[in-house]
């Protein structure tokens, strides 16, 4: 049995699922917009994206878990405990738990990066149930993580993740397609995604551009990744 570590702060990771039981994760725009908000709500917190791509039964993304100083600790939000609230917001602020020099950090609570995803997995779980009057677990568990530790490794997931509607038959190019990061890396519009490091790695927009342009042998990059 596959063994899944804990998400180390710092490292880059691509995270990938797929529906249970052949069920389909998003059945309407409206479901990829949530999706999206939550994924704001509790990833953005704990963690840079650098692509992502949602298909109907599954998903792929590139993400890099922020340092611990970065993220900091939790300080209490709200008293909300509906499906998809946030009662915990993260801060580096010590002041905000009383006079720095009084606080001992070693009893602030840290966030759990693994715990993150998995709560959006279940908020994003139990928001479909409802609107499709369905039961049951959406996602498998648990859920995919590759560690990442070059950056051939970073442009091969890159390619992967924005030319997957394209292996799937959905369209002809990942231009085409609009529940990816693609979009996002080539525009000039503000955005969370970390896309001039993207475009680094390829060197340039136009080189970015041209290597999605080519034909991509998905079969290929995903039995070099070992998916």
């Amino acid at each position: 049995m596959q063994q899944f570590e804990p998400l180390i702060y710092g490292q880059f990771y691509h995270i990938y699922n797929h529906a249970v039981g052949g069920r389909n994760l998003f059945c309407e725009a409206n479901n990829y917009e949530y999706f999206l908000n939550l994924y704001d709500k509790y990833i953005e917190p704990i963690a840079d994206t650098y692509a992502w791509v949602l298909m109907k039964n599954h998903f792929h993304m590139l993400v890099r878990v922020k340092e611990k100083e970065k993220i900091g600790f939790y300080k209490k939000l709200n008293s909300d405990r509906s499906d998809d609230s946030v009662r915990f917001q993260t801060t580096t602020d010590l002041s905000e738990f009383g006079e720095p020099e009084r606080v001992d950090i070693n009893n602030l609570k840290r966030p759990e990066p693994v715990k993150h995803f998995s709560h959006l997995f279940n908020a994003y779980g139990k928001y479909l149930n409802r609107r499709n009057e369905t039961r049951g677990a959406l996602f498998e568990r648990p859920f995919k993580r590759k560690l990442i530790d070059n950056e051939n490794y970073l442009k091969h997931v890159i390619l992967y993740i924005h030319n997957n509607p394209v292996h799937h038959g959905f369209c002809s190019h990942p231009l085409e397609y609009p529940w990816s990061s693609y979009l996002s890396c080539i525009s000039i519009k503000p955005t969370k995604l970390h896309r001039d490091a993207v475009i680094g790695w390829f060197d340039s927009e136009a080189n970015f551009k041209a290597m999605h342009n080519q034909k991509v042998e998905v079969m290929k990059i995903e039995e070099w990744l070992e998916l």
